[in-house]
């Protein structure tokens, strides 16, 4: 959710020359930053479930009548369609369908989406990820009652006095929360990202009720462990539902990456941060996506590409320790210093030394071209099994070295003209949804690769070229099992 360059908060907007006075001031709505229009955000167990309840059938209709459309349409071949009758519902009318529904829910349920349509097609058909990546972009905001609601149970009856000046329009709205820019009584400028109501209580219920309706309507493959999936993403998605741990991850990243010049992280502020209101400096900047435009220089895109790849890999294979939603928002750029804030920690995952370890060899063994060595090692993270046939391990190895092309690359990758999304997304429906002869990733892999591939996403958006080969060598030598060869 990304605080980007706003008007100052100064004598120069009559809005905040009223500011000024001694009354607490809340600034009137204004046209909202999201695109789109407020919407209550259901809160209860029973109207979330209705909703999930609605999508099911929704998703029940048009699969039937894309199924008689089929059938009306395409003539018999041996007695038989050309398709198989419920394949219907795997149609880009129902993903839409779905990726609409579950934008309007908002909380787990659209987070659940959004990490699903990052985990490429060997879990879901191209079609659902296609339609999904929507739910990427901005949300909804809440109504103003809803909102008013959560401040006055967050802060106590006349939370308003705590304030010199509040904005009721939102900076950015997402799944979970939207952010306000307010200025305290005491003039600290702050960005307070505020949670939805009822979205904590309900992730349990959202994951387990989505991943039961893409199991039963087909759109996750038969062999994925949904039980896995769903429990994997309850336990960081309630994390991420709490405020106090996000505070406590940015803190503890601030840390880590102190000796990184180019980058920033705020400062949080604990005596207005609650479990579900967490107070952080407004941080000035652009949105990312600004260095894709015409006037921006090639060698800026660059820096700023090495920049975050660096990160990602340190986050890994230094510090165990990732922020693993890439989402765009999530980053701003300052023109005037070069310098890269980076926002929303909520998604913070840590990864023990042995998983670490698997992932060093197996980068390792690809840069190396070592095919038997990735097998080995794609054993061990679980993306094969040991009596799995050859021609599955082969399989596996094969996406694997594929969706790793950066690395094997010697110099600059472009990003900006790369092809290897569609090309992994071809190979990986080839391979595992058509030919049945991958394994659904381990869950304890979701948000490594929701962060990996929302990276390359970024990188490309950016016109980045950058040698993620050079970047990663170093850090691999941390792992000794895992050292070796040049840049």
């Amino acid at each position: 959710m990304a605080r980007q360059r706003d008007p100052p908060f100064d004598a120069a907007d009559p809005r905040a020359a009223a500011a000024a006075s001694p009354r607490p001031r809340v600034a009137r709505r204004q046209p909202a930053a999201s695109s789109q229009p407020a919407a209550r955000v259901p809160q209860t167990r029973l109207g979330r479930l209705a909703s999930v309840a609605l999508a099911a059938g929704e998703l029940a209709l048009g699969g039937l009548a894309e199924g008689l459309r089929r059938l009306v349409s395409e003539k018999p071949a041996g007695g038989r369609t050309g398709h198989d009758f419920a394949d219907a519902f795997l149609s880009v009318d129902n993903a839409r369908r779905l990726a609409a529904r579950l934008a309007r829910l908002r909380g787990g349920a659209m987070k659940l989406g959004q990490m699903l349509s990052l985990q490429g097609a060997d879990l879901l058909p191209p079609e659902f990820t296609e339609a999904l990546s929507i739910l990427r972009a901005q949300a909804a905001p809440m109504p103003l009652a809803q909102l008013r609601g959560v401040l006055g149970r967050e802060y106590g009856k006349g939370w308003e006095r705590r304030f010199e000046r509040f904005d009721e329009t939102p900076v950015a709205a997402a799944s979970i929360g939207q952010v306000h820019r307010a200025r305290t009584a005491d003039g600290r400028d702050l960005a307070l990202k505020i949670q939805y109501p009822g979205v904590a209580r309900s992730i349990r219920g959202d994951v387990d009720n989505v991943a039961a309706l893409l199991r039963l309507s087909r759109v996750l493959p038969r062999d994925a462990d949904v039980r896995a999936i769903a429990a994997e993403a309850t336990r960081q998605l309630t994390q991420e539902a709490d405020y106090l741990a996000e505070a406590a991850a940015i803190e503890r990243y601030a840390r880590l990456v102190a000796d990184e010049p180019s980058l920033l992280v705020p400062r949080t502020h604990a005596d207005l941060t609650t479990r579900r209101i967490l107070a952080m400096d407004f941080m000035e900047g652009e949105p990312i996506g600004t260095l894709a435009a015409p006037g921006v220089a090639q060698a800026t895109r660059d820096a700023v590409g090495t920049v975050l790849e660096r990160l990602m890999f340190r986050e890994l294979f230094e510090f165990r320790t990732m922020q693993t939603d890439p989402n765009f928002a999530n980053y701003l750029w300052q023109p005037d210093t070069g310098k890269v804030v980076l926002l929303d920690f909520g998604a913070t995952v840590q990864f023990d030394a042995g998983f670490v370890a698997d992932y060093a060899r197996i980068t390792r063994a690809v840069i190396d071209g070592d095919r038997a060595a990735v097998g080995r090692h794609a054993v061990a993270i679980g993306y094969a099994a040991p009596g799995d046939p050859p021609e599955q391990i082969a399989a596996a190895i094969d996406l694997i070295m594929l969706v790793c092309e950066p690395l094997r690359h010697r110099g600059r990758y472009d990003f900006a003209v790369s092809d290897l999304p569609s090309r992994s997304r071809a190979l990986g429906f080839d391979l595992g949804l058509r030919q049945g002869l991958l394994r659904v990733p381990p869950p304890q892999t979701m948000f490594l690769h929701r962060k990996l591939v929302g990276s390359f996403l970024t990188l490309a958006h950016i016109g980045a070229r950058v040698n993620a080969r050079a970047l990663v060598l170093p850090l691999l030598a941390r792992w000794p099992t895992a050292a070796g060869a040049q840049p």
